[in-house]
């Protein structure tokens, strides 16, 4: 504790009214899951079936919420002390790049071992029940999920130096953390019965960027992200190994990021097109085509159009039209590709599963980048002043919200037309698959509404961008990935009518269900998840008209 940014950060953090309420909501959800599923009857399983799988599920439902905090944290640690400019003060201080970047580990580990130490109990609950080991299973458990605590945090430092703005930072973070547990773990199984010797350990050391092949062979469990091909213990040292490369990397890069030049910006002198090669000559001819080109002259706003809907595409990044192109482009490049090793692969990997793949990158996407994209819409606006502006203005409510969806809305829908051809692939190989995947994109529209307008309305609330935008996350994390830990206990400790009831709350679920993936095929949540997430489209459009309309009323 003789680091001074450890006190400061530790003792702020701990005293923050969100941290208790984090804290709070973690440990109810941990006692929730084990209480659930507690046996009634004063009877147990002699063969401690019951206390593992209980033990899975809490395993589960450990991972996720670890995954949901620890980037909430460390992302918005180094962006918010460069806009409070407390970052340039404290590298001019006798402390050195080391003691800041340890100081702010060791406070966010700080809050990590409490929610640890808070989860005991309901691990305890699970070991006195008998069948689940603790030295193979709780202890592995708890050893695995401190080191990708550790590396997420290291990640999110690292992605916080490089960015200006708090909502950036949570995107980009969020988005890396889903890449490094979920993406990774796909070329594994496509790779299942298909490739050996070089590419197949390739693929084995891919998937050891996600700690789930580990906890899955920790809990001695096989399932989408383990091929049955690897020796014993090998995907948790393989695991070991990559979070430690992961970790050394971004601590290096992190400090050599943490000097006075971070905050030098010298302003480029520019080059002359005409001299350059014929190569970067070219590359600019198709990065910078004259109708989405930057620098080219904005028309006047005509008069039917909606004014604020053009500032949010002229002020932010992903409104621009050549940052909306290369986005179009390369989720264009990943969809084909996706379905090009896919269909190389229909021989092990159906339809199906290509399906339930392309649905779960697809509502990935849905869910980083809404909430990056429409957490800032109000709240943005009161954080930096505009507010006033825009109240100001004659515009009414119903204008600045139509204006403020109608930029982001048209965003995720560029995005969403971008995958299309993936399912156009999909069709080729099962024409059959047709009304299955026009389900499946009815459910993904309705899906990317119900979160842009969840996450406007949340914005609505706040006061600052960054509150808003974790907020949308936290949300949308919960009601798409926490209720699938129900799914997950299906058969052994939850019943096919609780888990059909459950699921018919999440979208991400029922768009699998339209698809008919593996696992949901047998649950009929379509059509009653399409009218419960427009009921919850028409509140979240009432809330967001009236809080908006409070906020334009003099105070």
């Amino acid at each position: 504790m003789n680091n001074p940014i450890i006190r400061r950060e530790l003792v702020g953090v701990l005293r923050n009214w969100r941290t208790v309420a984090a804290e709070i909501i973690f440990t109810m959800a941990l006692i929730g899951v084990v209480l659930l599923r507690w046996p009634t009857n004063a009877q147990v399983s002699l063969s401690g079936r019951q206390a593992q799988e209980m033990l899975r599920l809490f395993g589960y439902a450990f991972m996720t919420a670890m995954i949901l905090i620890v980037p909430a944290f460390s992302a918005v640690s180094m962006v918010r002390e460069k806009q409070a400019g407390t970052l340039a003060l404290m590298l001019n201080t006798p402390l050195t790049p080391w003691s800041v970047f340890s100081g702010k580990v060791a406070a966010i580990g700080g809050v990590i071992a409490l929610l640890m130490v808070l989860s005991i109990p309901a691990a305890a609950a699970c070991y006195a029940m008998g069948g689940a080991s603790l030295r193979g299973e709780i202890v592995p458990l708890y050893v695995l999920l401190a080191l990708a605590s550790l590396e997420y945090t290291v990640v999110g430092l690292y992605i916080s130096t490089r960015s200006n703005r708090v909502d950036a930072a949570l995107r980009s973070t969020y988005a890396t953390v889903f890449a490094l547990v979920a993406l990774a773990v796909i070329p594994q199984q496509f790779a299942q019965g298909r490739l050996t010797g070089l590419s197949a350990e390739v693929c084995q050391w891919l998937a050891a960027f996600s700690p789930l092949p580990s906890i899955l062979q920790a809990f001695g469990q096989s399932g989408v992200t383990h091929t049955g091909s690897m020796a014993a213990g090998s995907a948790v040292w393989r695991y070991v190994v990559v979070s430690i490369v992961v970790i050394l990397w971004c601590t290096r890069a992190t400090l050599r990021r943490l000097n006075s030049g971070l905050f030098d910006r010298p302003r480029s002198a520019g080059t002359i097109t005409d001299e350059s090669s014929g190569s970067v000559q070219a590359y600019r001819r198709v990065m910078y085509l004259w109708f989405f080109d930057p620098q080219r002259r904005s028309r006047l706003i005509g008069p039917l159009t909606n004014p604020v809907m053009i500032k949010e595409f002229r002020t932010s990044r992903f409104g621009r039209s050549h940052w909306m192109m290369r986005m179009i482009g390369v989720c264009l490049i990943v969809s084909l590709a996706l379905m090009l090793a896919a269909a190389r692969g229909s021989e092990v990997v159906n339809t199906r599963t290509m399906g339930a793949i392309l649905v779960i990158l697809q509502s990935a996407l849905i869910i980083i980048m809404t909430p990056g994209l429409a957490g800032g819409l109000i709240a943005g606006e009161i954080e930096s002043g505009s507010w006033q502006l825009l109240r100001m203005t004659p515009l009414s409510a119903r204008s600045i919200v139509l204006g403020k969806l109608l930029s982001v809305g048209r965003t995720l829908l560029l995005l969403l037309l971008a995958t299309l051809p993936g399912y156009a692939v999909m069709l080729v190989i099962d024409p059959n698959e047709k009304t299955q995947v026009v389900n499946a994109l009815v459910s993904l529209v309705i899906m990317a509404v119900f979160a842009l307008l969840a996450s406007a309305a949340i914005s609505s609330f706040c006061r600052r961008a960054a509150t808003a935008t974790a907020g949308a996350y936290g949300f949308l994390a919960v009601l798409c990935a926490g209720t699938l830990l129900v799914w997950l206990g299906r058969g052994s400790l939850f019943g096919f009518t609780l888990v059909d009831w459950i699921l018919r709350l999440n979208p991400v679920a029922a768009t699998l269900s339209a698809i008919r993936a593996p696992g949901f095929g047998h649950y009929g949540l379509i059509p009653l998840t399409w009218w419960i997430m427009a009921w919850g489209c028409g509140l979240a459009v009432v809330v967001l008209v009236l809080r908006t309309w409070r906020l334009t009323r003099p105070q």
